[in-house]
């Protein structure tokens, strides 16, 4: 068995699990990808040990929050880790490295298993995230998607992933469209940390001598927060835009969100906030429309007043290579003419 040695969040791909040992709260908000939550003190315990050590004491509450520890991992024993063979070797951790992960390693030890605990806890991933954004983005050999709102950018970008490209799809990230009206029913939006931690892993992925595709997208997505140094790479990518008609945009638009239609009210509520930008009266027609379920007419005008009229000043604002773009010609934005505007951005290399 190999003795305790300080193990690093770059070296966590030779193990054959992750273990986080904090509680679920924390989990959700983030963790180190493909890691299992098996908490050793639940959320609700956590708050009671807490209160005890504020209170009382920091025996009181070793003395209490042990038996809850020993009683959890007892459970992980009986339950989740029952079918592990004896060669498994799980790395552990937790916020810092500290009791909750140790306990659970010197467990797991005892019983034969060649555990090992993540120096620095999850503080140390987080900052391992930090540090692997810093210094890979300025490598990154950029090709931005742009194209008006509707030029189906999103899907040709999954095309290219597809056809063996590599591609950064922070809209999947965030779990969201990107756009005014772009969450996704019923799919909450991942965390900051957890935004981070998903373009940080995707990112030590990439072969950075080959080109890597992403959408132009502008600083926030959502209420998600794109890390600085990636706005500023993306702002001096290499440019690539699909141009398509307003009436095939339109036709796309209708299809990509028509769930829209399911929800009238919500789609109604969130044309609200438009309401300062183009007046009160403009809006209210754009509800009505929403409320009747006049989808078509909506976009049409969407399009027409909202989206297109800034398209141009905003890439030349945001993109420094605006003006040496090339340009892909998209005459049809079907799931095949997709796959030939796909090709078409990968023919220019």
């Amino acid at each position: 068995m190999s003795h305790h040695r300080p193990i690093r969040p770059e070296d966590r791909h030779q193990f054959d699990a992750i273990i986080d040992a904090r509680s679920p709260a924390e989990f959700a908000e983030d963790h180190i990808p493909g890691a299992i939550n098996c908490p050793v003190l639940g959320d609700e315990e956590r708050a009671i040990v807490g209160t005890i050590y504020v209170q009382q004491s920091a025996f009181e509450a070793r003395r209490v929050g042990g038996a809850m520890v020993a009683a959890n991992l007892a459970r992980h024993l009986r339950e989740q880790f029952a079918d592990k063979p004896q060669g498994w070797r799980p790395l552990v951790y937790c916020w810092r490295g500290g009791m909750r992960s140790g306990s659970m390693v010197q467990w797991l030890r005892l019983v034969g298993w060649d555990a090992q605990q993540l120096a620095g806890g999850y503080k140390a991933f987080r900052r391992h995230v930090m540090t692997t954004t810093e210094s890979l983005v300025p490598q990154l050999q950029l090709r931005v998607l742009l194209g008006a709102t509707g030029s189906a950018k999103t899907r040709v970008l999954q095309q290219l992933a597809t056809l063996g490209a590599q591609v950064l799809d922070l809209e999947h990230c965030a779990r969201h469209k990107g756009s005014l009206l772009g969450a996704l029913p019923g799919v909450p939006q991942p965390s900051q940390k957890n935004f981070e931690t998903q373009i940080a892993t995707a990112l030590e992925a990439m072969d950075l001598s080959r080109p890597i595709y992403v959408e132009g997208e502008s600083a926030r997505i959502g209420r998600l927060t794109v890390p600085v140094p990636l706005v500023q790479r993306l702002r001096d990518g290499a440019c690539i835009e699909i141009e398509a008609t307003p009436e095939e945009r339109l036709s796309y638009l209708l299809r990509d969100y028509a769930y829209l239609g399911d929800d009238p009210d919500a789609l109604a509520q969130r044309l609200g906030a438009l309401a300062e930008l183009h007046g009160r009266q403009t809006v209210q027609r754009w509800q009505a429309w929403a409320l009747a379920g006049e989808l078509p007419a909506l976009f049409a005008e969407l399009m027409h007043l909202h989206y297109d009229p800034h398209y141009g000043r905003s890439q030349a604002r945001n993109f420094a290579r605006w003006e040496t773009r090339q340009r892909v010609n998209a005459q049809d934005l079907s799931p095949n003419g997709i796959v030939s505007v796909a090709r078409a951005v990968l023919a220019l290399g």
